[in-house]
């Protein structure tokens, strides 16, 4: 059995300040290989002798591989960090142009937004009201039938969900962002812009607009 005072795991190593290159070109093959018995798991073990880690650790080319891999890291963040302020600033200069349509016109590009939705999804309607008919009203809508009015509210909401989706094409603006945090960040500044162009532009829809601003954060 080996000793877990003497030896040090892949992941004990990384806690040390290595990557995986630098394990891979200082230290090579591990001293000890194979699978643990006490685990389910196919992972192999790799144990690495301390007192080797500890020496090549004492080294000046340890010293200078490290400071490289620091250095590249550095650069890395500089970068990210760059193209994300270049994209929330691209977010915040960017003309939003919603199209303006008259509303009966607009009432009816929703419903049928609505409908397509509905038929693409085979959950209930997420713009309905509990207790009113899933797609039904969409439906009637898109098709000009004669039906029960949607339920309250609902005609408002597919209607910001249809000019949401028609200025869908400013998703664009979020390319090169890839990191979790900088990238959310950018979607929630482009989403409220959005909504807010939308606001503008149709005030009867501002307090839905609002609504989503508030909740998708």
């Amino acid at each position: 059995m080996t000793d877990r005072t003497t030896y040090v795991s892949l992941a004990g190593v990384r806690l040390r300040g290595w990557t995986d290159a630098m394990v891979r070109d200082l230290l090579g093959t591990p001293d000890v290989q194979g699978r643990d018995p006490r685990r389910w798991s196919l992972a192999p073990v790799r144990l690495y002798l301390l007192a080797r880690v500890e020496a090549v650790e004492r080294t000046p080319e340890f010293a200078e591989t490290a400071a490289r891999c620091r250095a590249r890291a550095s650069a890395a963040g500089i970068h990210a960090e760059r193209r994300r302020a270049a994209v929330l600033a691209a977010i915040r200069a960017e003309p939003i142009e919603v199209p303006l349509l008259p509303r009966p016109e607009l009432e009816r590009r929703a419903a049928r937004h609505r409908h397509l939705l509905g038929a693409r999804s085979p959950g209930p309607d997420p713009a309905a009201a509990p207790g009113g008919t899933p797609g039904g009203a969409a439906a009637a809508s898109a098709s000009g039938s004669a039906a029960a009015p949607p339920p309250a509210g609902a005609l408002v909401r597919w209607q910001v969900s249809y000019l949401r989706h028609a200025l869908s094409r400013y998703e664009a603006l979020l390319d090169g962002l890839y990191g979790e945090a900088g990238r959310g960040e950018a979607e929630r500044l482009l989403r409220r812009r959005l909504y807010e162009a939308i606001a503008a532009a149709y005030p009867s829809l501002a307090r839905e607009c609002r609504r989503r601003i508030a909740v998708e954060r």
